[in-house]
């Protein structure tokens, strides 16, 4: 046998998997997103004409465009704060262990949590959700968190978002902060440097590149977010977003051509950041 060639029949397994599972599906669903519901008929680009401008389209990106605002901001900021803070807690693995707790559960088992902390009973009735109850007894009305569109009830669905994925970006990011030389931190302070201005100074320029891991992965995460939506709402009061859109169109209306169109959609939005990551990986590589 060419022992040019005997690589390749290493590689075989891997590569027929590969293409089993990725590449296939991947190039089967571009061919699907230019025919119609029943994929029988070729429509050209007609599914992405209605992707970007049917109106629970529209709602879905810019719904999506909140989640990549407020989710990444909040989990990434949240995150770096409480890894700062908790450095110089004395009980801090205790504390940091039920932070991190949410990312044990599942989405489903979150948004059931939290579908009963936002229930809503008018005003005459007493109130099951916990957080009703604290506004009724500060001499508030309920407030229908869930259904009160268009910020108020995705707003409370990301803050479901950033309750599982702040311990994930605190842990990852803790660990960044306790490499950075202790004696860094000390000659900063000897010279005058305030917490503020080492902080700003010194703890961010050590941890930008884990911040920009952090940042990708909660970007990446947030794009294709389904299940505390679909688990909470189904995309109800205005509250859906692309992943669920898709899920909907493909499995509700069974119109297969736009849900694949829209699965492309996702598939490419994703793709840059995936790029970033890889890319930052390999710089990291070649430097050391």
């Amino acid at each position: 046998m060419n022992m040019g060639r005997v690589h390749w029949l290493y590689l075989a397994p891997a590569l027929l998997m590969l293409g089993l599972f990725l590449i296939y599906p991947t190039a089967e669903t571009v061919r699907l997103s230019f025919y119609g519901p029943r994929s029988d008929v070729f429509v050209g680009f007609q599914n992405y004409v209605q992707a970007f401008t049917s109106q629970p389209m529209l709602i879905a990106f810019r719904n999506n465009l909140l989640w990549l605002v407020v989710f990444t901001l909040f989990t990434v900021g949240m995150g770096l704060l409480l890894a700062v803070l908790l450095d110089r807690v004395r009980y801090e693995t205790v504390i940091k262990s039920v932070i991190f707790l949410p990312m044990a559960i599942s989405y489903v088992a979150a948004g059931v949590i939290w579908r009963f902390m936002y229930t809503f009973r008018p005003a005459v009735a007493p109130q099951i959700g916990l957080l009703n109850a604290i506004v009724v007894a500060v001499g508030g009305n309920p407030i229908g968190w869930l259904i009160e569109r268009p910020w108020v009830n995705n707003l409370a669905l990301i803050a479901v978002g950033v309750w599982v994925w702040t311990g994930f970006c605190m842990v990852i990011l803790s660990a960044a902060y306790k490499g950075i030389p202790r004696e860094m931190l000390e000659a900063a302070r000897i010279d005058g440097a305030n917490e503020w201005q080492l902080f700003l100074h010194v703890t961010i320029p050590f941890l930008k590149s884990t911040l920009a891991v952090v940042t990708t992965t909660m970007i990446v995460f947030v794009l294709k977010v389904f299940d505390i939506v679909y688990v909470m709402t189904n995309g109800a009061y205005d509250t859906d977003v692309i992943a669920n859109r898709m899920y909907n169109e493909m499995f509700y209306f069974h119109n297969y051509g736009l849900a694949s169109a829209i699965a492309v959609i996702l598939f490419l939005a994703i793709i840059p950041f995936l790029v970033i990551n890889v890319r930052r990986f390999r710089a990291q590589e070649a430097v050391r």
